[in-house]
């Protein structure tokens, strides 16, 4: 028997001041395998100076001790004292988490579009530095500090700019700790993409790296300034020759109110179709480079799907029974792509995905309509296109058929009320179970009918627990489910024939209300009991419907919206960012969804279906293994099992919010 150890008590409870968190778990604030992303906050800071149009210049320095410099001659970070903090407002933006100029979006904020979101890039620099030096210009006095581990070591010092120097600009210089780390080496290629690739997107601002070399030798200056912008550099970089010219264009909303759509906000893009080679594909927001794509890449692929599927169409150059889709279009496509996005919202702090819904219908719609106006202006390009499209889609739609004569001839009569979807590639057909008739009448109009199948159930599934295989088909839900997905009921130690599944995904869609989680457990409990190597096998999904819809009125630069939260918490901080963003309490609408059938059909597509836009889990076996997730369903859908739910209950009872 294990001996208990220590003393758990109020003094037991520690908080974490200042930058502390940043020093005790770095992995959660930036990339630790090197220091290019502490020093990229840097850059990215410079380069949002230059975005907002008030810089021209870049320079990066990398010196033989190990130190970075990042200079700029934007305006200079305030040094005056902080009107409420009463501290140097250079000392806050080093030193705090979560502060920073660029919360502010509205009219008058010092950033309408920035990179920079969550206040906490040059502060964890800061944290995770040995030595970091700060020289500001501004307003014909120079400022210089210096932080050490993050904590101030020189304090604020003032003095007159002297003649020659220049008038504005910050310099920072920062020696990265390499105990923070894997390696204390910075990736020389990598950092002169990343250079590049701003000068690409700031035509007519010039980016240097200096490289300093030891022993004398002359330091090493590579400079980048681009005049032509997206185009130069995607003719300088693409991996063949273009089969038709290069598809550029840019727009940005102007004053003109648009539902979700900020002053300012647009896209500019480069497009180059290839034959052969690996696309070259980048995306950036507000100049920081998603690496991981998001919603903007998304929607590209949207707007150059519709648009070429509409010329096709209008010239009737689709050959019969070839369905096209959009990865035919977007997979011999090379592109840059530049957003601007007025909050964009990013998975993770180094912010390698953009999550920004608005941002997919922001780009196609400037997208779609620009280069079906290309398309209809170079006919002879156009089917050039076309041809090759087709020729994409004919290869995907063979690839699956040779897929489809493998499997069994004996294939069992489908249920009645599933609503099959056409294609029959396994790697995207989905299937999602939904609960009753009205939302099973929602999720048919607003689905993708090419590669969504929808199977709606009646009332709650059968808590198939305790219920033996061969008895399993006495119910129809469950009958109905397990011929849908094409695999029969299975214990965990069979190898069921997998030759017949017709879905590579298998979502459960019910409401987000509490009969909606219940009918949730009961289909995992299905799964997990009688379709465990379906689980184990990465197909089953659990899509997560919003609860809420807020109607937000205009608020500065920003248009009027409609916002979705998922749950009581999300909406807390949706209403939250609004007074932020000087919304008045009230003056907004919330709107709370019974069900999915009060949801209409776009509002489902945009919220829960559309691939880019949805949210969706993929269920797994955690930590406690087979047997130990089987001892807690045990627990909660046996039927012997009263007293145990009992005990949970009131020992959990005090901890759940109803939602009566």
């Amino acid at each position: 028997m294990a001996t208990r150890q220590g003393k758990y008590a109020e003094e037991s409870i520690r908080v974490l001041k200042g930058l502390e968190p940043v020093k005790q778990r770095p992995g959660m604030y930036t990339r630790t395998d090197n220091p290019l992303h502490v020093v990229q906050e840097v850059i990215d800071n410079a380069a949002d100076e230059a975005l907002a149009g008030f810089g021209k210049r870049i320079a990066v320095t990398l010196h033989d001790d190990g130190s970075v410099t990042v200079a700029d001659d934007g305006r200079g970070i305030p040094f005056g004292m902080h009107p409420e903090e009463q501290v140097p407002v250079i000392e806050i933006v080093y030193t705090r988490l979560h502060a920073g100029g660029k919360f502010d979006k509205g009219a008058g904020g010092a950033y309408s579009f920035s990179g920079g979101l969550h206040g906490v890039g040059v502060s964890v620099t800061n944290a995770l530095a040995r030595r970091l030096e700060v020289t500001v210009h501004r307003e014909g006095q120079v400022a210089t500090m210096a932080f050490a581990g993050g904590d101030v070591a020189d304090k604020l010092h003032l003095r007159k700019a002297r003649s020659g120097e220049r008038a504005q600009g910050t310099s920072v210089r920062v020696w990265p700790d390499a105990k923070y780390f894997e390696s204390a080496e910075l990736p020389r290629h990598d950092l002169q993409h990343l250079l590049r690739s701003k000068a690409v997107l700031m035509p007519g601002v010039t980016v240097s790296l200096t490289v300093e070399r030891g022993g004398g030798k002359a330091a090493e200056t590579q400079t980048w300034l681009f005049k032509g912008g997206l185009r130069d550099y995607l003719t300088q970089s693409l991996p063949a020759e273009p089969l038709i010219p290069l598809f550029e264009g840019e727009q940005f909303a102007s004053g003109v109110e648009t539902e979700n759509v900020a002053e300012g906000e647009g896209a500019a893009w480069c497009v180059a179709f290839t034959e052969e080679g690996q696309p070259l594909r980048e995306s950036y927001v507000n100049l920081i480079p998603t690496v991981a794509g998001g919603t903007h890449e998304a929607g590209l692929r949207d707007g150059l799907f519709q648009a070429v599927r509409a010329f096709i169409e209008l010239h009737a150059l689709c050959p019969k029974g070839v369905k096209l889709m959009p990865e035919d279009v977007f997979s011999r496509a090379s592109f840059v792509l530049s957003a601007k996005v007025l909050d964009p919202q990013f998975q993770g702090q180094i912010k390698e995905r953009l999550n920004s819904r608005d941002a997919l219908r922001l780009v196609s719609m400037y997208v779609k309509p620009a280069l079906e106006l290309w398309l209809n202006q170079h006919v002879e390009h156009g089917r050039k296109l076309a041809e090759l499209v087709i020729r994409q889609a004919q290869s995907r739609q063979r690839a699956s058929q040779k897929v489809e004569k493998r499997k069994g001839s004996g294939v069992a009569v489908l249920p009645g009320k599933l609503t099959d979807c056409e294609s029959r590639d396994l790697a995207l057909n989905e299937l999602f179970l939904v609960e009753g008739d009205s939302a099973g009448g929602s999720a048919k109009m607003g689905r993708d009918k090419e590669t969504q199948a929808i199977l709606p159930l009646r009332g709650k599934v059968l808590n198939a627990w305790e219920v033996e295989r061969d008895r399993l088909f006495a119910n129809t839900e469950i009958h109905d489910i397990a011929v849908a997905i094409g695999v029969d009921p299975h214990g965990p130690e069979d190898e069921p024939d997998f030759s017949g599944l017709r879905y590579g995904k298998v979502c459960i869609l019910s409401d987000a209300d509490v009969d909606g989680s219940h009918i949730q457990v009961l289909l995992l409990t299905l799964f997990f009991r009688h379709f465990p190597r379906l689980v184990e096998r990465g197909h089953v999904y659990v899509a997560k419907p919003p609860l809420f819809r807020v109607d937000a009125p205009a608020r500065g630069k920003k248009p009027a919206a409609k916002i979705y939260a998922l749950d009581d918490g999300e909406l807390a901080a949706t209403l939250d960012k609004l007074r932020k963003e000087g919304a008045r309490d009230a003056s907004w609408t919330i709107s709370r969804f019974k069900g999915l059938g009060e949801m209409s059909a776009e509002q489902l597509w945009e919220t829960t279906l559309n691939p880019d836009t949805r949210r969706l889990l993929q269920v797994g076996f955690t930590d406690l293994g087979v047997d130990g997730t089987a001892r807690s369903l045990t627990r909660l859908m046996g039927k012997g099992e009263a007293q145990a739910r009992r005990d949970l209950m009131e020992q959990l009872g005090d901890t759940v919010e109803l939602d009566v």
